[in-house]
């Protein structure tokens, strides 16, 4: 992998990391690769369209990009970089509350094809800053994450000292020091941090460990009521959380198990996918993420029940192996790919994708 090469191994493991023995993030995986698609032949797919409607706005493509923290830390520019695809293809951008751009730049950059994602903790005085700020920016959605009560052990990040802010020892040095690109051009850059608390008025600094665990369904009922846009809670693995979220009035469900970067005992998350769909309903919004590695897992994801995704992990690869350049060609080949399935399985349009187009043998639909 290009980015391995480029990028220093504490970056790369933070990026590639999870929690425990990884074992959650790589069935994530592993489970999208065990859902077939089924084939069809003779079916006019001259004009295929991959855009799509999510909540009454229009996309040019199914996926967006998911909420990361420091993303400048895979390479310099990173956030702008994301921030002009998502103005150039029509996707969104998922601003992170730990962006190492601010979500007011990222949004100008974006042409307002943007999303903000808030991590709401202990100091809600902090939270409602930032949700100020995203208002007054003109942030229409709001992605509250609740899978990260508290930040899991992620073993690769404790073995190679991995900090925020960084602390350079002798082992992150010579680290450095092996990758001279990455390292030349984040020296030029600036070294990346949490740009949203640095910029905030009321001096707090940025603590990755904070506690995040007294964020309760009150806070959810609070914020509902206090955020006119629409509002997406992230990181819903349960039916029975699911059933709740949507009897709150929240706009959309964000299916996830955060990577498997939390709980690595954690089902697959598109393995809840399916019950989840069934428990709110065939017209309740669900957007999905956790494993998605190309244009057959987007389509995989979609047909198991989720109307939009969103990825994280390869966007920043991408960016480690190519920067700018890199991220736009994975862009190109990705949307390529979800076409050539959707030809492939004989459909034309995005809305046309649903449970009919599984395999026949492992849907148990013999008579198709």
């Amino acid at each position: 992998m290009k980015a391995r090469k480029r990028l220093p191994r504490l970056v790369f493991d933070f990026i590639d990391g999870a929690t425990g023995q990884e074992v959650a993030m790589q069935n994530n995986c592993v489970e999208l690769d065990a859902i077939q698609l089924q084939p069809r032949v003779l079916v006019d797919v001259e004009n295929i369209s991959p855009a799509c409607k999510l909540l009454g706005d229009n996309y040019g493509l199914p996926f967006g990009v998911a909420p990361m923290g420091m993303c400048n830390l895979a390479w310099p520019g990173a956030d702008a970089a994301i921030s002009e695809q998502a103005a150039k293809r029509r996707l969104p951008h998922c601003v992170s509350t730990a962006a190492s751009t601010t979500m007011e730049k990222s949004y100008q950059q974006a042409n307002s094809q943007a999303w903000f994602q808030l991590y709401a903790g202990t100091d809600t005085e902090q939270s409602e800053e930032m949700i100020s700020r995203a208002e007054a920016v003109g942030y229409e959605y709001l992605v509250l994450t609740v899978d990260t009560p508290r930040l899991s052990r992620r073993n690769r990040d404790v073995r190679n000292g991995f900090q925020v802010p960084f602390r350079i020892g002798p082992r992150q040095f010579v680290d450095f020091a092996l990758h001279p690109r990455w390292a030349l051009s984040t020296l030029l850059g600036g070294p990346p941090g949490p740009m949203n608390y640095r910029t905030s008025k009321l001096g707090k600094s940025f603590q990755r460990n904070d506690s995040r665990g007294g964020i309760d369904w009150t806070y959810l009922q609070e914020l509902r009521r206090r955020w006119r846009g629409k509002l997406i809670v992230k990181g819903v693995s349960s039916t029975k959380d699911a059933i709740e979220v949507k009897a709150l009035g929240v706009d959309a469900i964000y299916v996830s198990n955060h990577g498997g970067r939390q709980l690595d005992s954690a089902p697959a998350a598109i393995s809840v996918l399916p019950a989840i769909r069934q428990a709110v309903g065939e017209d309740y919004p669900l957007i999905f993420d956790s494993g998605i590695r190309s244009g057959d897992d987007i389509v995989r994801a979609l047909a198991m029940g989720a109307d939009f995704v969103m990825l994280g992990r390869p966007i920043l690869f991408a960016l480690g192996a190519g920067g700018a350049a890199g991220l736009n060609s994975f862009f190109n080949h990705l949307e390529e790919d979800v076409k050539s399935v959707m030809a492939q399985i004989g459909v034309t349009n995005i809305h046309q994708i649903n449970s009919a187009v599984l395999a026949e043998i492992q849907s148990g639909n013999l008579n198709d």
